[in-house]
């Protein structure tokens, strides 16, 4: 029998096995992010338990199936975004408390390779060549970087050339698998997963797609309240901003020069 996401994260977190282990006493606290946060969400709740005995338990998936487990009942405290969308669709239907809301992050999106595949790209464009056999992106039905990655390469006239290459993963999260372990010879992921050492990339132009602006909320019917506007105000402050830079996301109100850049 299947277990849905949001039943097997109160499982574990029932038996104190939650995806951000925590031994310090207090109210538990569920945070449903979406996949691009995972390396940035658990070095901010480490820091976040630490400061205030808070216990954090977070699930990870694409931003779509998480508003869709919301909107089902999974009982949630606080929804991070990769797409300021799906929280305002949320908070038409009167699941989000509306003066919680926040954007805490514009993502942005590289092209990867591995690096011990020997198959390097030096420009979007390169995805043409027939050497790059299968390509993955985010499944942009529901998850914000896939969509993002079919905009760049509609942008680019790449799209129709490229999609019977196409590999579709669940969420960012998977199609960086995908690049980490060379079952692809090309992915289009979030710059803040694109840290892995086997990892290669080079960014793509932010103007060939529209912006991921990332909200954070908190759910309506959460019994942690308090703890969930806490936690929102952490991500947003002195000591949750710095790690999402250091991740790659820009700050609401922030630009950055047009342009791609490589990374290793």
């Amino acid at each position: 029998m299947l277990i849905a996401p949001w039943i097997l994260v109160l499982l574990l977190a029932s038996l104190g096995l939650g995806c951000q282990p925590g031994g310090n006493p207090g109210t538990a606290l569920t945070v449903a992010a979406a996949a691009d946060l995972q390396p940035a969400f658990a070095e901010i709740g480490e820091a976040f338990q630490r400061d205030t005995l808070y216990k954090v338990v977070f699930t990870f998936s694409s931003s779509g199936t998480l508003a869709k487990q919301i909107e089902h009942g999974a009982p949630v405290d606080v929804f991070a975004s990769a797409n300021i969308r799906f929280v305002d669709e949320l908070r038409s239907r009167g699941m989000i408390l509306p003066d919680s809301l926040e954007l805490y992050a514009v993502g942005r999106i590289v092209l990867a390779t591995n690096k011990r595949s020997g198959v390097r790209a030096g420009a979007l464009s390169d995805l043409a060549q027939p050497r790059f056999k299968r390509i993955a992106i985010a499944n942009p039905e529901h998850a914000p970087y896939g969509a993002a990655a079919r905009q760049a390469l509609e942008a680019t006239g790449l799209w129709e050339q490229v999609r019977p290459r196409l590999v579709f993963g669940e969420d960012v999260a998977q199609v960086t698998q995908y690049i980490r372990t060379g079952n692809v010879e090309a992915a289009i992921i979030a710059l803040s997963l694109a840290g892995a050492p086997e990892i290669d990339y080079i960014r793509i132009d932010d103007a060939l797609h529209e912006p991921l602006r990332q909200a954070v909320a908190a759910v309506s019917g959460t019994r942690s309240e308090k703890a969930a506007r806490e936690f929102i105000a952490f991500v947003n402050g002195p000591k949750g901003r710095p790690v999402m830079k250091k991740y790659g996301f820009l700050l609401p109100g922030e630009t950055e020069s047009r342009g791609t850049k490589r990374g290793a």
